[in-house]
């Protein structure tokens, strides 16, 4: 059964590229079966993107130990996590590649294409030699294909979204979009039931050998299905109905940048909508665990369970917000997610210390911690390479503390020689990390700093018997309801502020930009804001600030989007 509607048209011409007269042309939109083929083969591309994504993070230690075993272990991990940024960093330079196809000759040849692109290269990381029996070539291969698969990438994400989007009713996209922005977190439990099965099956010594390889190997079934789908389906009504009014753009790229209103929206994308968007998403189901385990000391199986429980709680959410938002616009709904990072992530992130683990808290009021050092010494340790090397004795003393979650304030010192924290009345002196017995002193320093900050109240782990599970499920699941507001809704907001002529190319660009740059530095700019402050709750200015810019672009550059209603 097709359903027919009458679109607008498009400009014939890059003067007002976003302007559109009503045109008598009818596109035939698919019927509720066909609808459902149409998200489960743009859904199974993205969610494939997430498993890629969580495996590689996940087994950073595992892939360090096979690829790159010729260096000492912590560079071999600053290497593993090179190769992890840089699959980010090539994305963009995808979007650009298939984006200009896409909008050209048209979406289903990208929409089988990048996938394909991107499956091949994740299997292939599972039959890669290791760096004991293939030297330099095994690292050489690993950071070639994660390039591969970023590049990729670069054409998947927005190719499904624009897929989606380009065969909905406009008053349904809300709806039909949020199951694809739905599917990376389909995704992300997936990987983690492949991993856990994979150790459960073969054991912990099987898997650091050999069977780390299995995961990867699984990804040729979600390849082979989302390839055989895509390749059954046809080609976008709004493209098709673009060619045969001979309206396809001829440069896509040089039209979203120079068109005025273009731009406005492709701002709009990159200041507002991606950036809010993505720290929402990253902070609830990304930076939570590390929180809850690296600052908190919750145990990690206990910060697992809590963390993929709400997550899956709130799943059907996705859909809920995706579909208000065709009922009461998306500007509303994603914007009112934003408010809400800005306004609650200061009382849900110290929620979490008083429910987690109430002995630090309590720590923290009755010994506080002060580390005294030369405000010259002392770096913003913004590594999100890992590559940064912070020596000098304040950035030593002020990394250990907020890796031990323990807050501090900083007094400036003018006279020389090393950092001195001080915990209460006990006064411990840090080191000089480029001196040549660095390596000794730091297990002195690390096991004298645990120590003190033991005998102050501070505990090394949180208490199982004080966790209030219940009480952090909750805050978790609240962050994650927050992410479903901002995230669900995105595809089709992003997809309506731009047209169809350019759409592949600028949506592809603006998100990969907006939301995967932003996200990807959620983690290593909030450790920089504890570090440089002293407060764990200093990294939260990240995602707040990055929200109030949601707001204020998505309502600068809002009324440039494509009509939620009519398609103009």
């Amino acid at each position: 059964m097709m359903e027919l509607i009458t679109p607008a048209a498009e400009p014939r011409d890059d003067r007002d590229a976003t302007s559109m007269a009503t045109s008598g042309d009818r596109v035939a939109l698919p019927g509720r079966a066909g609808m459902a083929r149409i998200i489960l083969a743009g859904s199974l591309g993205t969610c494939f993107e997430a498993y890629d994504l969580f495996l590689v993070g996940t087994m950073a230690a595992v892939i360090s130990h096979q690829f790159f075993s010729g260096v000492n272990p912590t560079a071999g991990l600053i290497f593993t996590l090179l190769g992890f940024a840089a699959g980010y960093l090539v994305r963009p330079f995808g979007a650009v590649f298939f984006g200009r196809i896409a909008d050209r000759f048209g979406r289903k040849r990208v929409f089988v294409s990048s996938v394909a692109l991107m499956g091949v290269a994740t299997a292939l990381i599972g039959v890669l030699p290791t760096f004991a029996t293939a030297g330099l070539i095994a690292p050489l291969a690993f950071v070639t294909l994660r390039l591969v698969q970023g590049f990729a990438l670069g054409g998947e994400a927005g190719g499904a979204m624009v897929y989606v989007v380009e065969h909905c009713a406009p008053n349904r996209r809300g709806l039909h979009t949020s199951w694809v922005q739905l599917a990376p977190m389909v995704g992300l439990l997936l990987s983690q039931v492949v991993l856990s099965t994979t150790r459960g099956i073969f054991g912990e010594a099987a898997f650091m050998v050999w069977a780390w390889r299995v995961p990867f190997l699984v990804s040729l079934v979600l390849l082979a299905l989302s390839v055989w789908i895509r390749s059954r389906m046809g080609e976008s009504p709004e493209f098709e109905r673009l060619r045969d009014d001979g309206a396809v753009s001829r440069a896509p790229l040089r039209e979203a940048l120079t068109g005025r209103r273009n731009l406005a929206a492709l701002l709009c994308s990159l200041l507002g909508l991606g950036p809010g968007a993505a720290v929402a998403l990253y902070a609830a189901f990304f930076y939570t665990p590390f929180f809850l385990t690296q600052v908190l000391h919750v145990d990690v199986e206990t910060a697992n369970w809590l963390s993929a429980t709400a997550l899956i709680v709130a799943m059907p959410l996705f859909v809920l917000f995706g579909a208000l938002s065709d009922r009461i616009g998306r500007k509303t709904v994603i914007c009112a997610g934003f408010a809400l990072v800005v306004l609650s992530y200061p009382a849900i992130f110290r929620g979490l210390t008083h429910y987690a683990n109430p002995a630090l808290e309590a720590a923290g009021s009755s010994a506080p911690v002060v580390v005294v050092a030369n405000p010259h010494e002392c770096s913003t340790q913004f590594n999100v390479l890992g590559t940064g090397k912070f020596v000098s004795s304040c950035d030593i003393a002020k990394a250990a503390l907020v890796r031990m979650g323990i807050n501090y304030s900083n007094v400036a010192s003018s006279a020389g020689g090393p950092a001195v924290i001080r915990i209460g009345e006990v006064s411990l002196q840090a080191y000089d990390g480029a001196a040549a017995d660095a390596k000794e002193r730091n297990a002195t320093f690390t096991a004298s700093l645990r120590a003190a900050i033991t005998a102050a109240g501070y505990p090394s782990k949180a208490d199982p018997v004080r966790v209030n599970r219940g009480m952090v499920w909750l805050l978790l699941f609240v962050l994650g309801v927050f992410a479903a507001m901002t995230y669900g809704p995105l595809a089709a907001a992003m997809s309506e502020l731009f047209p169809t002529r350019v759409r592949f190319t600028a949506l592809s660009l603006g998100y990969h930009i907006g939301f995967g740059w932003t996200g990807g530095f959620l983690p290593a700019a909030a450790f920089a804001m504890a570090a440089a402050s002293g407060n764990m709750y200093a990294g939260l200015a990240y995602p707040r600030v990055a929200a109030a810019a949601g707001i204020l672009f998505t309502f600068l550059f809002g009324s440039l989007s494509v009509s939620r209603k009519t398609g103009e």
